[in-house]
């Protein structure tokens, strides 16, 4: 099964791989499909979410897209989240990770934003001399 695919089933039925609505486990489950995978399946997640953004972090994706579904939110661990913050967090999870591949599996797209994500570098770190 491709990752899309994955992705669009969990979407469409998150029961029917021992998930509810809750954010923490479906973020818990594409982490534990991402390790299986070798990071195979996100690799390349931190730093598109940072394009979107515009701008550098350092926040962990499992903590970054409650706080952008829900900008009020106070993240600060693994407290409950209302069922409405569940259900926002959980479908800007999916969708992100929907934008995300479209862009990993785009041969022009991907090498993009990582030239976009070496910029944001930049601007906070200013150019490399070099190769490291």
């Amino acid at each position: 099964m491709e990752d899309r695919e994955l992705i669009l089933r969990v979407r469409e039925n998150p029961g029917g791989y021992g998930l509810g609505s809750a954010y923490h486990p479906v973020a818990m489950f594409l982490a534990g499909y991402d390790l299986a995978r070798s990071g195979g399946m996100l690799r390349g997640f931190h730093e598109w979410l940072c394009v979107r953004g515009g701008e550098l972090s350092a926040q962990h994706w499992i903590r970054r897209i409650p706080s952008e579904a829900v900008p009020d939110l106070r993240f600060q661990g693994f407290e409950r989240f209302t069922a409405e913050q569940d259900r926002r967090s959980v479908e800007h999870l999916l969708s992100s990770v929907l934008g995300f591949l479209a862009v990993r599996d785009d041969r022009r797209a991907l090498p993009k934003m990582y030239a976009a994500y070496d910029s944001l570098l930049d601007s906070v770190y200013g150019e490399a001399d070099g190769p490291a």
